[in-house]
C-alpha cells in the first residue's frame, strides 16, 4: 500500500470516525433509551462508543502523518505500521461500536486483539524511525 492509498484509507477512516462520533453523541442516547436499557448500561455504552471514536481518530491522524512522511515511501516497516493501525481501528474501535450499537461483540477477544494491533503498529513505527532514512523539515543543501 503506497502513500496515496494510505491517505485515501485514512480519509475514509476519518470520515467514519467523525460520523460515528456524531451519531454516538446525538442519536445513540435516544436509541438506547428507547430500547429500555437502564441508565448505567446506557452510560457504559456511550463511554465505549466515545473510547472507540477517540482511538480511531487518534490513529487516523497518525496514519495521515505516516502517509505524508518519507518513511512510507522508503520502508516497509512504516507501511506495516499503517496496516496494524488500520487493523486496530477495525478490531478495537469496531468491536466497541458493535457493543455500543448492536449489543453484540462476537468473540470476546476482538477488542483486546485490536489493542494489540495498535501496540504492534507503534513498535513498527519506532523500528521504521530507527532503521529508516533520516529526514528533516529543513533542506540541508540550501544556504542561509
Amino acid at each position: 500500500m503506497g502513500p496515496r492509498w494510505i491517505l485515501i484509507a485514512a480519509s475514509i477512516s476519518g470520515f467514519f470516525g467523525v460520523a460515528v462520533g456524531a451519531f454516538g453523541a446525538h442519536g445513540l442516547p435516544a436509541k438506547l433509551k428507547a430500547s429500555g436499557l437502564d441508565e448505567a448500561v446506557i452510560s457504559k455504552k456511550l463511554d465505549q462508543c466515545e473510547i472507540g471514536v477517540r482511538y480511531q481518530l487518534i490513529h487516523t491522524v497518525t496514519i495521515v502523518a505516516l502517509g505524508l512522511s518519507s518513511l512510507t515511501r522508503t520502508t516497509g516497516l512504516a507501511r506495516a505500521a499503517c496496516g496494524m493501525f488500520f487493523a486496530g481501528i477495525l478490531l478495537f474501535s469496531g468491536g466497541l461500536y458493535s457493543i455500543s450499537f448492536l449489543d453484540f461483540l462476537g468473540h470476546w477477544s476482538i477488542v483486546p486483539t485490536g489493542g494489540l494491533m495498535f501496540l504492534i503498529g507503534w513498535v513498527l513505527l519506532g523500528l521504521a524511525s530507527v532503521t529508516g532514512p533520516t529526514f528533516s523539515l529543513v533542506d540541508s543543501n540550501q544556504s542561509p
